[in-house]
Protein backbone atom coordinates (compact mmCIF):
# COMPACT_ATOMS: atom_id res chain seq x y z
CA UNK A 1 0.00 0.00 0.00
CA UNK A 2 1.47 3.33 -1.05
CA UNK A 3 1.75 6.16 1.46
CA UNK A 4 -0.71 8.23 -0.57
CA UNK A 5 -3.41 5.53 -0.33
CA UNK A 6 -2.74 5.07 3.37
CA UNK A 7 -3.10 8.81 3.91
CA UNK A 8 -6.36 8.85 1.93
CA UNK A 9 -7.65 5.88 3.94
CA UNK A 10 -6.79 7.56 7.25
CA UNK A 11 -8.61 10.70 6.16
CA UNK A 12 -11.70 8.66 5.27
CA UNK A 13 -11.62 6.87 8.62
CA UNK A 14 -11.27 10.18 10.44
CA UNK A 15 -14.57 11.24 8.90
CA UNK A 16 -16.17 8.06 10.25
CA UNK A 17 -14.46 8.24 13.64
CA UNK A 18 -17.26 9.81 15.65
CA UNK A 19 -20.08 7.69 14.23
CA UNK A 20 -18.22 4.38 14.65
CA UNK A 21 -16.15 5.35 17.71
CA UNK A 22 -12.96 4.31 15.94
CA UNK A 23 -9.56 4.27 17.59
CA UNK A 24 -7.42 5.41 14.66
CA UNK A 25 -4.18 4.46 16.41
CA UNK A 26 -5.15 0.76 16.25
CA UNK A 27 -5.22 0.52 12.44
CA UNK A 28 -3.17 -2.56 11.53
CA UNK A 29 -2.86 -4.86 8.48
CA UNK A 30 -5.32 -7.76 8.71
CA UNK A 31 -4.42 -9.70 5.57
CA UNK A 32 -3.57 -9.47 1.91
CA UNK A 33 -4.61 -11.73 -0.93
CA UNK A 34 -3.42 -12.65 -4.41
CA UNK A 35 -4.90 -9.50 -5.93
CA UNK A 36 -4.40 -5.78 -5.37
CA UNK A 37 -6.80 -5.81 -2.40
CA UNK A 38 -5.57 -5.23 1.15
CA UNK A 39 -7.39 -5.54 4.45
CA UNK A 40 -6.95 -3.65 7.70
CA UNK A 41 -8.41 -4.12 11.17
CA UNK A 42 -9.33 -1.27 13.50
CA UNK A 43 -10.71 -1.17 17.04
CA UNK A 44 -13.98 0.50 17.95
CA UNK A 45 -15.64 1.38 21.23
CA UNK A 46 -19.02 0.23 19.89
CA UNK A 47 -20.25 -2.79 21.85
CA UNK A 48 -21.54 -4.61 18.77
CA UNK A 49 -18.40 -3.91 16.73
CA UNK A 50 -15.29 -4.11 18.94
CA UNK A 51 -13.21 -4.51 15.78
CA UNK A 52 -13.96 -3.63 12.17
CA UNK A 53 -12.37 -4.50 8.84
CA UNK A 54 -11.43 -2.02 6.12
CA UNK A 55 -11.09 -3.25 2.55
CA UNK A 56 -8.72 -1.25 0.37
CA UNK A 57 -9.40 -2.01 -3.31
CA UNK A 58 -7.71 0.38 -5.75
CA UNK A 59 -10.54 1.24 -8.19
CA UNK A 60 -8.35 1.01 -11.29
CA UNK A 61 -7.49 -2.60 -10.41
CA UNK A 62 -10.30 -3.92 -8.20
CA UNK A 63 -13.65 -2.12 -8.66
CA UNK A 64 -16.00 -2.76 -5.76
CA UNK A 65 -19.20 -3.26 -7.77
CA UNK A 66 -18.90 -7.05 -7.99
CA UNK A 67 -18.05 -7.44 -4.29
CA UNK A 68 -21.07 -5.37 -3.26
CA UNK A 69 -23.42 -7.20 -5.64
CA UNK A 70 -22.33 -10.68 -4.52
CA UNK A 71 -22.25 -9.67 -0.85
CA UNK A 72 -25.94 -8.71 -1.04
CA UNK A 73 -26.83 -11.86 -3.00
CA UNK A 74 -25.18 -14.18 -0.49
CA UNK A 75 -26.54 -12.27 2.48
CA UNK A 76 -30.07 -12.65 1.12
CA UNK A 77 -29.38 -16.37 0.64
CA UNK A 78 -28.66 -16.65 4.38
CA UNK A 79 -24.88 -16.86 4.28
CA UNK A 80 -22.66 -15.20 6.87
CA UNK A 81 -20.85 -12.63 4.72
CA UNK A 82 -19.35 -9.29 5.80
CA UNK A 83 -21.90 -6.53 6.33
CA UNK A 84 -21.06 -3.38 4.38
CA UNK A 85 -21.27 -0.58 6.96
CA UNK A 86 -19.70 2.30 5.02
CA UNK A 87 -18.41 2.71 1.48
CA UNK A 88 -16.27 5.08 -0.55
CA UNK A 89 -16.52 3.81 -4.11
CA UNK A 90 -14.46 6.67 -5.55
CA UNK A 91 -11.38 5.72 -3.56
CA UNK A 92 -12.17 2.02 -3.21
CA UNK A 93 -12.74 1.67 0.54
CA UNK A 94 -15.30 -0.39 2.46
CA UNK A 95 -15.91 -0.59 6.20
CA UNK A 96 -17.07 -4.10 7.12
CA UNK A 97 -17.97 -6.02 10.25
CA UNK A 98 -15.23 -8.37 11.43
CA UNK A 99 -15.78 -12.12 10.91
CA UNK A 100 -12.73 -12.84 13.05
CA UNK A 101 -9.33 -14.28 12.21
CA UNK A 102 -9.91 -18.03 12.67
CA UNK A 103 -9.81 -19.55 9.21
CA UNK A 104 -10.97 -23.06 8.45
CA UNK A 105 -7.37 -23.80 7.44
CA UNK A 106 -6.14 -22.96 10.95
CA UNK A 107 -8.90 -24.90 12.70
CA UNK A 108 -9.26 -28.01 10.53
CA UNK A 109 -7.90 -31.27 11.96
CA UNK A 110 -8.98 -34.92 12.06
CA UNK A 111 -11.40 -34.24 14.91
CA UNK A 112 -12.92 -30.94 13.73
CA UNK A 113 -13.17 -31.68 10.00
CA UNK A 114 -16.55 -33.45 9.94
CA UNK A 115 -18.25 -30.70 11.95
CA UNK A 116 -16.66 -27.82 10.03
CA UNK A 117 -17.31 -29.35 6.61
CA UNK A 118 -20.92 -30.09 7.57
CA UNK A 119 -21.43 -26.36 8.18
CA UNK A 120 -19.63 -25.45 4.95
CA UNK A 121 -21.79 -27.96 3.05
CA UNK A 122 -24.98 -26.44 4.41
CA UNK A 123 -23.87 -22.92 3.46
CA UNK A 124 -22.93 -24.11 -0.02
CA UNK A 125 -26.34 -25.70 -0.54
CA UNK A 126 -28.02 -22.49 0.68
CA UNK A 127 -26.04 -20.45 -1.83
CA UNK A 128 -26.83 -22.82 -4.69
CA UNK A 129 -30.54 -22.86 -3.84
CA UNK A 130 -30.63 -19.08 -4.33
CA UNK A 131 -29.23 -19.36 -7.86
CA UNK A 132 -30.88 -17.58 -10.78
CA UNK A 133 -29.63 -17.21 -14.36
CA UNK A 134 -28.61 -13.83 -15.79
CA UNK A 135 -27.62 -12.37 -12.42
CA UNK A 136 -23.91 -13.23 -12.29
CA UNK A 137 -21.50 -13.61 -15.24
CA UNK A 138 -21.71 -16.99 -16.98
CA UNK A 139 -18.91 -19.50 -16.41
CA UNK A 140 -18.96 -20.12 -20.14
CA UNK A 141 -16.69 -21.97 -22.56
CA UNK A 142 -14.53 -18.92 -23.21
CA UNK A 143 -13.81 -18.38 -19.50
CA UNK A 144 -13.13 -22.07 -18.85
CA UNK A 145 -10.73 -22.09 -21.81
CA UNK A 146 -8.93 -18.91 -20.72
CA UNK A 147 -8.38 -20.41 -17.30
CA UNK A 148 -7.05 -23.70 -18.68
CA UNK A 149 -4.70 -21.84 -21.01
CA UNK A 150 -2.90 -20.46 -17.94
CA UNK A 151 -1.45 -23.96 -17.41
CA UNK A 152 0.64 -24.27 -20.59
CA UNK A 153 1.39 -20.56 -20.77
CA UNK A 154 2.53 -19.86 -17.21
CA UNK A 155 3.25 -23.21 -15.57
CA UNK A 156 4.79 -25.24 -18.39
CA UNK A 157 6.45 -22.56 -20.51
CA UNK A 158 7.22 -19.72 -18.11
CA UNK A 159 7.76 -21.57 -14.83
CA UNK A 160 9.33 -24.83 -16.04
CA UNK A 161 10.66 -23.66 -19.41
CA UNK A 162 9.04 -26.68 -21.09
CA UNK A 163 8.48 -26.44 -24.83
CA UNK A 164 5.74 -28.84 -25.90
CA UNK A 165 6.10 -30.77 -29.14
CA UNK A 166 3.30 -30.95 -31.67
CA UNK A 167 1.91 -34.22 -30.29
CA UNK A 168 1.84 -32.90 -26.72
CA UNK A 169 0.12 -29.69 -27.79
CA UNK A 170 -2.55 -31.75 -29.59
CA UNK A 171 -2.96 -33.96 -26.50
CA UNK A 172 -3.42 -30.95 -24.22
CA UNK A 173 -5.88 -29.39 -26.66
CA UNK A 174 -7.94 -32.60 -26.78
CA UNK A 175 -7.85 -32.98 -22.98
CA UNK A 176 -9.02 -29.39 -22.54
CA UNK A 177 -11.91 -30.00 -24.95
CA UNK A 178 -13.01 -33.08 -22.97
CA UNK A 179 -12.75 -31.25 -19.63
CA UNK A 180 -14.74 -28.25 -20.86
CA UNK A 181 -17.38 -30.53 -22.42
CA UNK A 182 -17.92 -32.16 -19.02
CA UNK A 183 -17.92 -28.83 -17.16
CA UNK A 184 -20.52 -27.25 -19.45
CA UNK A 185 -22.81 -30.29 -19.26
CA UNK A 186 -23.25 -29.87 -15.50
CA UNK A 187 -26.24 -28.10 -13.92
CA UNK A 188 -25.59 -24.41 -13.28
CA UNK A 189 -25.71 -22.58 -9.95
CA UNK A 190 -24.03 -19.67 -8.23
CA UNK A 191 -20.29 -20.40 -7.95
CA UNK A 192 -18.17 -18.67 -5.30
CA UNK A 193 -15.01 -19.70 -7.20
CA UNK A 194 -12.68 -19.77 -4.20
CA UNK A 195 -14.71 -21.69 -1.63
CA UNK A 196 -11.83 -23.18 0.37
CA UNK A 197 -10.21 -23.25 3.80
CA UNK A 198 -8.58 -19.81 3.56
CA UNK A 199 -11.84 -18.08 2.63
CA UNK A 200 -14.07 -19.71 5.24
CA UNK A 201 -13.94 -18.29 8.75
CA UNK A 202 -14.93 -20.19 11.88
CA UNK A 203 -17.66 -18.11 13.55
CA UNK A 204 -19.77 -18.69 16.67
CA UNK A 205 -23.01 -17.91 14.84
CA UNK A 206 -24.01 -18.99 11.34
CA UNK A 207 -20.69 -20.75 10.71
CA UNK A 208 -18.87 -20.37 8.37
CA UNK A 209 -18.14 -16.75 7.64
CA UNK A 210 -17.62 -16.50 3.88
CA UNK A 211 -15.20 -14.05 2.27
CA UNK A 212 -13.41 -13.36 -1.05
CA UNK A 213 -16.45 -13.99 -3.24
CA UNK A 214 -16.21 -11.05 -5.63
CA UNK A 215 -15.33 -13.27 -8.62
CA UNK A 216 -18.55 -15.29 -8.31
CA UNK A 217 -20.16 -16.60 -11.51
CA UNK A 218 -23.04 -18.79 -12.68
CA UNK A 219 -21.63 -22.18 -13.56
CA UNK A 220 -21.03 -25.89 -12.81
CA UNK A 221 -22.62 -27.25 -9.63
CA UNK A 222 -19.49 -29.18 -8.55
CA UNK A 223 -17.01 -26.30 -8.79
CA UNK A 224 -17.16 -25.07 -5.19
CA UNK A 225 -17.20 -28.62 -3.87
CA UNK A 226 -13.96 -29.26 -5.78
CA UNK A 227 -12.49 -26.05 -4.30
CA UNK A 228 -13.47 -27.19 -0.82
CA UNK A 229 -12.38 -30.82 -0.78
CA UNK A 230 -9.51 -30.71 -3.27
CA UNK A 231 -8.11 -27.70 -1.44
CA UNK A 232 -4.72 -26.37 -2.53
CA UNK A 233 -3.78 -25.75 1.11
CA UNK A 234 -4.87 -28.93 2.92
CA UNK A 235 -5.26 -32.55 1.78
CA UNK A 236 -7.42 -35.39 3.08
CA UNK A 237 -7.53 -39.17 2.48
CA UNK A 238 -9.65 -40.04 -0.55
CA UNK A 239 -12.18 -42.03 1.49
CA UNK A 240 -12.95 -38.99 3.65
CA UNK A 241 -13.30 -36.77 0.60
CA UNK A 242 -15.75 -39.24 -0.98
CA UNK A 243 -17.75 -39.36 2.24
CA UNK A 244 -18.02 -35.54 2.40
CA UNK A 245 -18.96 -35.28 -1.27
CA UNK A 246 -21.66 -37.94 -0.74
CA UNK A 247 -23.09 -35.89 2.14
CA UNK A 248 -23.11 -32.78 -0.05
CA UNK A 249 -24.81 -34.70 -2.87
CA UNK A 250 -27.42 -36.11 -0.48
CA UNK A 251 -28.18 -32.76 1.17
CA UNK A 252 -28.33 -31.01 -2.18
CA UNK A 253 -30.73 -33.55 -3.71
CA UNK A 254 -32.93 -33.45 -0.62
CA UNK A 255 -33.08 -29.65 -0.89
CA UNK A 256 -34.04 -29.85 -4.57
CA UNK A 257 -30.77 -28.96 -6.28
CA UNK A 258 -30.37 -30.30 -9.86
CA UNK A 259 -27.91 -33.07 -9.04
CA UNK A 260 -27.63 -36.41 -10.91
CA UNK A 261 -29.51 -39.34 -9.40
CA UNK A 262 -26.37 -41.45 -9.72
CA UNK A 263 -23.59 -40.53 -7.28
CA UNK A 264 -20.99 -42.08 -9.56
CA UNK A 265 -21.84 -39.52 -12.22
CA UNK A 266 -21.75 -36.70 -9.69
CA UNK A 267 -18.34 -37.78 -8.40
CA UNK A 268 -16.97 -37.99 -11.94
CA UNK A 269 -18.23 -34.43 -12.55
CA UNK A 270 -16.60 -33.38 -9.28
CA UNK A 271 -13.28 -34.86 -10.39
CA UNK A 272 -13.33 -33.35 -13.87
CA UNK A 273 -14.32 -29.96 -12.54
CA UNK A 274 -11.55 -30.25 -9.97
CA UNK A 275 -9.06 -31.04 -12.72
CA UNK A 276 -10.02 -27.87 -14.58
CA UNK A 277 -9.41 -25.93 -11.37
CA UNK A 278 -6.08 -27.66 -10.60
CA UNK A 279 -4.68 -26.83 -14.04
CA UNK A 280 -5.85 -23.23 -13.70
CA UNK A 281 -4.34 -22.93 -10.22
CA UNK A 282 -0.97 -24.26 -11.38
CA UNK A 283 -0.95 -21.47 -13.96
CA UNK A 284 -2.09 -18.84 -11.48
CA UNK A 285 0.47 -19.78 -8.82
CA UNK A 286 3.23 -19.61 -11.46
CA UNK A 287 1.92 -16.27 -12.75
CA UNK A 288 1.79 -14.80 -9.23
CA UNK A 289 5.48 -15.58 -8.91
CA UNK A 290 6.78 -14.60 -12.34
CA UNK A 291 4.52 -11.62 -13.09
CA UNK A 292 3.62 -10.29 -9.66
CA UNK A 293 6.69 -11.24 -7.61
CA UNK A 294 4.66 -13.23 -5.07
CA UNK A 295 6.47 -16.44 -4.16
CA UNK A 296 4.21 -17.51 -1.28
CA UNK A 297 2.19 -19.87 -3.46
CA UNK A 298 5.10 -21.85 -4.92
CA UNK A 299 5.10 -24.19 -1.92
CA UNK A 300 1.50 -25.16 -2.71
CA UNK A 301 2.21 -26.28 -6.28
CA UNK A 302 3.24 -29.90 -5.42
CA UNK A 303 -0.12 -30.72 -3.78
CA UNK A 304 -2.12 -29.24 -6.67
CA UNK A 305 0.06 -31.12 -9.16
CA UNK A 306 -0.54 -34.40 -7.30
CA UNK A 307 -4.31 -33.81 -7.36
CA UNK A 308 -4.16 -33.22 -11.12
CA UNK A 309 -2.00 -36.29 -11.82
CA UNK A 310 -4.17 -38.59 -9.70
CA UNK A 311 -7.36 -37.37 -11.35
CA UNK A 312 -6.05 -37.55 -14.92
CA UNK A 313 -4.74 -41.07 -14.30
CA UNK A 314 -8.19 -42.32 -13.25
CA UNK A 315 -9.72 -41.69 -16.70
CA UNK A 316 -8.42 -43.43 -19.80
CA UNK A 317 -9.14 -40.48 -22.07
CA UNK A 318 -7.01 -38.23 -19.89
CA UNK A 319 -3.95 -40.51 -19.71
CA UNK A 320 -1.95 -38.40 -22.23
CA UNK A 321 -2.48 -35.35 -19.99
CA UNK A 322 -1.39 -37.42 -16.98
CA UNK A 323 1.90 -38.27 -18.75
CA UNK A 324 2.60 -34.59 -19.44
CA UNK A 325 1.81 -33.70 -15.82
CA UNK A 326 4.00 -36.50 -14.46
CA UNK A 327 6.94 -35.24 -16.52
CA UNK A 328 6.80 -31.93 -14.61
CA UNK A 329 7.42 -33.50 -11.20
CA UNK A 330 10.63 -32.15 -9.71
Amino acid sequence: MTDSRLNTLRSWLKGLQANWQLDLDTLTPASADASFRRYFRIESKKVDFPTLIIMDAPPQHEPLDAFIQVDLLLSEAGLNVPKILEQDLTNGFLLLNDLGNKTYLAELNNESADHLYQAATHALVEMQLASKPNVLPNYDEALLQRELDLFPEWYLKKHLNIQLNGLQEAQIKKSFELIIENNLAQAKVYVHRDYHSRNLMVTEKNNPGVIDFQDAVYGPITYDAASLWRDAYIAWPEERVIDWVIKFWEEGRKAGLPMPNDFGQFYRDFEWMGLQRHLKVLGIFARLFHRDGKDGYLKDIPLVLEYAIACANRYIELKPLARILEATRS
